[in-house]
């Protein structure tokens, strides 16, 4: 059986997907892959990829007053404004992160929403220790968009930064019959993404500790991004069948 569906198939077909460039294409064929399983035309799909620089907000961002301007902090920086469908606040990403999309059919999909936040954020900590992070499962204090089942990680005597640091937003969105669940991945280069951050929250007036952005490199010097695919994919082998 599947994670989540007693009645699935194990097996998710696997897309690593190579770099776009286009930030706005990239998150709307994650939609797109919901609505082909939503019409039965695609099965499980496990979709990886390593974005452009992007500012990505949350629904809830779009009412602040201070959104505009947060909208042109992040311009400022280089990182592409969007709004994304699914919930949470603003996060940052770029080549150095890893954006994992988990889509599933199935039924009264709303049912298990919360058991998902419990099952990736035990997934994506072991595949976080498979690189030697001491990886922990919840919101660390002024974390940006913050999440109960959000993964850090903290720092040893021979980390580069001696920080907690976010290391996982996670967010998921529901249609009938079926469910996306979207990562994001900090590997590497944590500093572009700590200085877009910590402008556009100011921005918006949203309270955010800078010193939680951080990146996996942070934390275990030498650390890749390839390094971690390779990991993560091991990590889901011990659940289910790639494709």
């Amino acid at each position: 059986m599947s994670l989540f569906n007693p009645v699935s198939d194990a097996s998710l077909s696997l897309e690593i997907e190579d770099p776009s460039g286009d930030a706005a294409a990239d998150l709307e064929r994650g939609v797109q892959l919901l609505r082909e399983i939503q019409a039965g035309d695609r099965g499980p799909t496990l979709r990886l990829y390593r974005p452009a620089r992007t500012l990505a907000f949350g629904q809830r961002d779009v009412r602040l007053p201070g959104f505009e301007a947060a909208r042109d902090a992040a311009e400022q920086r280089g990182f592409m404004p969007l709004v994304r469908k699914a919930g949470g606040r603003a996060a940052a990403y770029h080549r150095g992160s890893l954006i994992v999309d988990h889509l599933e059919p199935q039924q009264d999909a709303v049912l298990s929403q919360q058991k998902r936040f419990e099952v990736f954020a035990d997934i994506y900590a072991n595949a976080l220790a498979r690189i030697g992070v001491n990886a922990q499962i919840g919101p660390i204090p002024g974390e940006y968009c913050p999440g109960d089942y959000s993964v850090h990680g903290l720092p040893t005597s021979d980390s580069p930064r001696n920080f907690p640091v976010k290391l996982v937003g996670t967010a998921q969105r529901v249609v009938a019959g079926a469910w996306l669940f979207s990562s994001v991945f900090v590997i590497e280069d944590s500093l572009p993404l700590r200085q877009v951050l910590d402008d556009v929250y100011q921005a918006m007036e949203i309270p955010m500790e800078p010193s939680t952005v951080g990146a996996a490199n942070d934390l275990v010097a030498g650390v890749t991004t390839e390094g971690f695919i390779t990991a993560l994919l091991e990590e889901y082998r011990e659940h289910v069948t790639l494709k």
